[in-house]
């Protein structure tokens, strides 16, 4: 294999693109976030609070959801539990730089992908949003 024929689509191979939300108040993380999405080939939309991605009017088109817990007006922990009581089941994965293991235990089992504390692993990252998108890729 040549170093042309190295890349992205062997991380994801895709028969279609997949579109990921980032919800993120923090601009930095967002548009990391958002270009490893791209190099990753997923679509993705990125808002800066889970107030701007319930009034989208695709918000429950997205096959996962990448959102900060610790947000002004409704944490990503809230959005979740919101958007399961609307009857939208978008996997949804939580990042923190206030990690608390009760709240860690809670986000699990009320269906939450992944909950990891900032910084973390893009490998990781890369392995939970796998996790979550399996069903639309298989």
């Amino acid at each position: 294999m040549n170093n042309s024929s190295r890349g992205k689509r062997t991380i994801f191979p895709q028969k279609s693109k997949v579109s990921i939300a980032i919800i993120d108040d923090d601009e930095s993380i967002r548009e990391g976030l958002a270009g490893l999405m791209q190099w990753l080939e997923f679509d993705v939309a990125t808002f800066t609070a889970a107030s701007e991605f319930l009034i989208s009017p695709n918000f429950a088109n997205f096959a996962c959801i990448v959102s900060d817990v610790q947000m002004p007006g409704m944490t990503g922990f809230e959005l979740h539990l919101r958007l399961l009581a609307m009857g939208h089941h978008v996997p949804t994965i939580l990042i923190t730089a206030y990690p608390n293991d009760d709240a860690k235990a809670r986000a699990l089992s009320a269906g939450i992908i992944c909950y990891l504390r900032k910084p973390f692993d893009t490998k990781v990252l890369i392995e939970c949003i796998r996790s979550a998108i399996a069903p639309e890729t298989a």
